[in-house]
C-alpha cells in the first residue's frame, strides 16, 4: 500500500480548520454566525499551536529523526509545512473578516480606525482612553534595569520602538483584559447607525500618551502563544504530592512554557523584529503578521449589540422533549421496559438529568458509579451526585484531572464531590479515562438490578445544546456486568482485558474492531457484500487505517463521516477506491461516534472513542452495542442521512483535498437542519399522542372532597 494513501495528521487538521473558515466565508450563513465561525477558527488555531505545535517543538529537541509513522515526516519537516500552511490560512482569514466587516458596514455597523471618526467622536474616544484605560496601564521601557517582561499566553500587548535624545528602546504595555474589547460610540447610534473601535486599537493609537517622554518610531499589537504540552505523569510526584495537587502544580507550570508563535498586527522593522524574536527565542517562520484582530472576543460584544436583529443569526432552536419518554413517569421504570436513546442537541438532556436526580432519591438505589471528563461550570450532573452521596448512596466518581484545559474546573469539582462523601478516582497511570459511562445499582427485594448509560459525549448540559451526541440508557443485565467490570478495573488500577458486549480500550476495542472488519472482508471474499461504516471526529490510528485499506482492497464498501483529521486518503485506485470520506461542518459541532458492520446494519455501536491511537491504545474508552431493533434502525438512519448531506458535507478527493458535495439533481439536504425539524416533529407527535389517551375519570368521593375541601379524598 503506497505512501500516498496516508495524510499527515497536523496538515489534515489544518484542512479541517479551513473547512471551519469556509463557513465564515459562506454568504448563505447568517452574518453574525459567520463572525462566530471566524472566531472559532482562531480559537481552534490557538489550541493547535499550544498542543500540537508545542509537542512537535519538544520532539524536535529530543529526536528530530522520530518520523511520523504514516507520512515519514520529521518533526522539523512537519513544523515547516505547518508554518507555510498557516501563513496562507491567515491570508484567507483576513479576507473573510474584511468581507464580514464590509457586510456589517452595509447594515450600518462600522468598525472604525481613529482616522475614520468625526471630531466629536474622536474626542469621546480620547476621553475614554484617558479616563477608563490610561490610569490602569502598566507600561514598561526595556533597558538594563528593566528586563523584557514575561508575556502571558494568548494575551494582547502593544509594543513600540521608542526614541529619545540619547537612546532607542522598546516599550511594552499589556492591553487591559477586563476592558470591553469593543467601544461603541454613542453619538453614532442615531438613525440606527453603529460605530465602534476595538479597544486594543485605541491603546495602540495613543501609545504616544503612554510613553510621553519618547517619540514613537514604530508600533504594533502583539500576541504570544505558548506551548501547553505538559507531562502529567512526571516521575516522582507520588512521593511528594497527591495527584490532584500534582496537577495543580503542573497547570501553574504550563502558563510559563516556551513561546511557539508570535502574532503581530503590523509589520515591524528587521531590527525590532529581530530583537523581539531573540527575546522570545522564536524563528521568523513562527511570526505571523495579521490584518484581522488578534483577539476575536470582540465578536460577542457585536452579537450582543445586535441581538434583536434575528436575521443575522441562525433561527432560534431548542432541544426538544424526546419522543416516547414520558416526563411524568419514573425514568428507571421506563428504561426497565425498553432501551432509551437521546440524540443531542436535537433532543433535551433533561431525561438523563432526571434519571440521575431520581437515582439520588430512590430508596432502592444502592450505588452510582460514573466517569467525568468535562462537565459544565454549574453542573446539574454533579449536583445530583452530591445529593445522592448526601442521601447515603455509595457514589464513586472518576474525575479525569488530565482533561486538557478543563483541569482546574475538574480539580474544583473533585474537591466538592469528595467533601460530599463521594469516593474519588483519578484513573490509571499514563491512561486518560475518556469513556462516558454510568452504572446505577438497585436492590429490588432479593434481586439486584442495573441501569447503564453509555454516551458519545460529556456529561455537560451546555455542550449538549451545541454538540451532536448520543446517550443510550439500558437495563440490560449483561451490559451492566461489563460496565461493572470497567469500574472495578478503574478502582483497582487494572485494565479490562475482554468484555462480552462492550468494547473497552485500551485492551479490547482496537482488536475487536479489526475482528469485525475481518468478518466483512470474509463476506466480500465469499461473494457477498461486506460493509463497514463509522462516524467519528478523527482518524489517525494506523492499525485501523491499514485494516480499512485491507477492507477496500477486498471489495468491502467503507463509508466514513469524519469531522476533523483523516490520515487516510480515500478514492485511490486499487488501494482505497471502495472508501468514501465526508466531513460535515455546520451549525452544531459533530461529536457523536458510530460504528456499523454489515449491509443490514447487523452490528451497531455508539462510542466515546475516535479511531485515533490516543483513544484506542492510550485511553480508557467504551463502545456499546445498540441491541433494540428500533434504536438500531434509528442510529443507522441517522448515519445514512449524514452520508446523504449535500449542503454542509465536503467529500475528500483522492488528492486529500475536500470539496463541497454537489447537489446535482437531488433535493438539498442539510442533515443538521433535517434532525432539528425531526426533533420538533417527534416532540409534537408525542404530545398529540399523549393528549389523545383517555384520561381516567375522577370518582364521586374525590370530586366531592375537592369541591368541599379543595383536595382529593385520602
Amino acid at each position: 500500500m503506497g505512501k500516498k494513501a496516508y495524510d499527515n495528521r497536523e496538515l489534515s487538521w489544518l484542512k479541517f480548520n479551513y473547512r471551519v473558515m469556509e463557513e465564515a466565508k459562506d454568504t448563505s450563513v447568517p452574518l453574525l454566525e459567520r463572525l462566530s465561525f471566524a472566531s472559532i477558527f482562531v480559537s481552534n488555531l490557538d489550541e493547535f499551536f499550544m498542543v500540537r505545535v508545542g509537542s512537535l517543538r519538544d520532539a524536535c529537541m529530543v529526536n528530530d529523526n522520530d518520523r511520523d509513522s504514516k507520512t515519514k515526516m520529521k518533526p522539523s519537516e512537519q513544523l515547516s509545512a505547518i508554518y507555510k500552511r498557516v501563513s496562507n490560512l491567515y491570508g484567507e482569514l483576513d479576507k473573510a473578516i474584511a468581507k464580514i466587516d464590509g457586510d456589517l458596514a452595509d447594515l450600518g455597523v462600522k468598525k472604525c480606525a481613529f482616522k475614520d471618526l468625526s471630531k466629536k467622536e474622536a474626542e469621546f474616544v480620547e476621553a475614554y482612553f484617558h479616563y477608563e484605560m490610561l490610569p490602569f496601564l502598566s507600561p514598561l521601557v526595556i533597558d538594563r534595569r528593566h528586563p523584557f517582561p514575561f508575556l502571558n499566553n494568548a494575551e494582547v500587548y502593544a509594543i513600540a520602538k521608542l526614541s529619545s535624545k540619547n537612546s532607542v528602546k522598546l516599550g511594552v504595555v499589556k492591553a487591559l483584559s477586563k476592558t470591553p474589547k469593543a467601544l461603541f460610540i454613542p453619538a453614532s447610534e442615531k438613525n440606527g447607525k453603529i460605530k465602534y473601535m476595538l479597544t486594543d486599537e485605541i491603546l495602540l493609537h495613543f501609545m504616544s500618551d503612554v510613553f510621553t517622554s519618547f517619540k514613537i518610531e514604530e508600533k504594533s499589537l502583539l500576541r504570544v502563544t505558548r506551548s501547553a504540552d505538559i507531562n502529567t505523569e512526571e516521575a516522582g510526584y507520588e512521593y511528594e504530592l497527591d495527584f490532584r495537587s500534582h496537577m495543580a502544580e503542573l497547570i501553574k507550570k504550563r502558563k510559563r512554557l516556551c513561546p511557539v508563535r508570535l502574532e503581530l498586527s503590523r509589520e515591524l522593522s528587521e531590527l525590532t523584529l529581530g530583537e523581539l524574536t531573540a527575546r522570545l527565542e522564536l524563528s521568523k517562520k513562527q511570526v505571523f503578521v495579521i490584518k484581522s484582530p488578534l483577539d476575536m472576543s470582540y465578536a460577542s460584544a457585536i452579537k450582543d449589540k445586535l441581538s434583536t436583529r434575528t436575521e443575522l443569526f441562525f433561527p432560534k432552536r431548542s432541544p426538544q422533549e424526546p419522543y416516547g419518554i414520558n416526563p411524568k413517569e419514573s425514568m428507571i421504570s421506563q428504561i426497565e421496559r425498553r432501551d432509551l436513546l437521546l440524540s443531542y442537541p436535537y433532543e433535551s438532556i433533561k431525561p438523563f438529568i432526571r434519571l440521575l436526580d431520581e437515582a439520588a432519591s430512590d430508596e432502592s438505589v444502592v450505588s452510582i458509579k460514573i466517569t467525568l471528563y468535562r462537565v459544565a461550570r454549574d453542573s446539574k450532573v454533579v449536583e445530583a451526585l452530591i445529593k445522592a452521596a448526601e442521601n447515603g448512596k455509595q457514589v464513586t466518581t472518576l474525575v479525569e484531572l488530565r482533561a486538557r484545559f478543563d483541569e482546574e474546573n475538574n480539580i474544583g469539582w473533585s474537591k466538592a464531590l469528595e467533601e460530599a462523601g463521594c469516593s474519588i478516582l483519578y484513573g490509571p497511570e499514563n491512561l486518560k479515562v475518556h469513556s462516558k459511562l454510568l452504572l446505577i445499582t438497585r436492590r429490588d427485594g432479593n434481586e439486584v438490578k442495573y441501569i447503564t448509560q453509555v454516551g458519545t459525549g460529556n456529561y455537560n448540559e451546555k455542550t449538549a445544546g451545541l454538540y451532536t451526541d448520543f446517550c443510550l440508557m439500558t437495563a440490560n443485565h449483561e451490559i451492566a456486568e461489563d460496565a461493572a467490570a470497567v469500574f472495578t478495573a478503574l478502582s483497582t488500577g487494572k485494565l479490562v482485558e475482554q468484555a462480552k458486549h462492550l468494547l473497552v480500550a485500551p485492551k479490547a476495542l482496537q482488536n475487536r474492531i479489526c475482528e469485525m472488519c475481518d468478518e466483512q472482508i470474509e463476506i466480500s471474499r465469499s461473494g457477498g457484500n461486506g460493509y463497514v461504516a463509522a462516524k467519528m471526529n478523527s482518524l489517525t490510528d494506523k492499525v485501523l487505517i491499514d485494516k480499512l485499506i485491507e477492507c477496500s482492497q477486498a471489495g468491502v464498501k467503507v463509508d466514513l463521516v469524519i469531522r476533523g483529521i483523516s490520515c487516510l486518503i480515500a478514492g485511490i485506485p486499487n488501494v482505497t477506491e471502495n472508501i468514501r470520506i465526508i466531513s460535515i461542518v455546520g451549525r452544531y459541532l459533530e461529536h457523536s461516534r458510530i460504528y456499523i458492520f454489515g449491509r443490514d446494519f447487523d452490528k451497531v455501536y455508539i462510542s466515546s472513542a475516535d479511531f485515533m491511537t490516543r483513544n484506542t491504545t492510550r485511553r480508557v474508552e467504551v463502545a456499546c452495542p445498540v441491541y433494540d431493533p428500533d434504536l438500531k434502525k434509528r442510529v443507522a438512519a441517522y448515519f445514512q442521512t449524514q452520508l446523504n448531506d449535500n449542503v454542509k458535507a465536503r467529500e475528500q478527493n483522492s488528492d486529500g483535498k475536500y470539496v463541497k458535495v454537489p447537489v446535482g439533481g437531488k433535493e438539498a439536504l442539510n442533515s443538521q437542519e433535517f434532525f432539528i425539524a425531526e426533533g420538533y416533529e417527534r416532540a409534537e407527535k408525542y404530545r398529540e399522542e399523549q393528549a389523545a389517551i383517555p384520561q381516567k375519570k375522577e370518582g364521586f368521593w374525590s370530586r366531592l372532597c375537592k369541591k368541599l375541601f379543595g383536595k382529593k379524598s385520602g
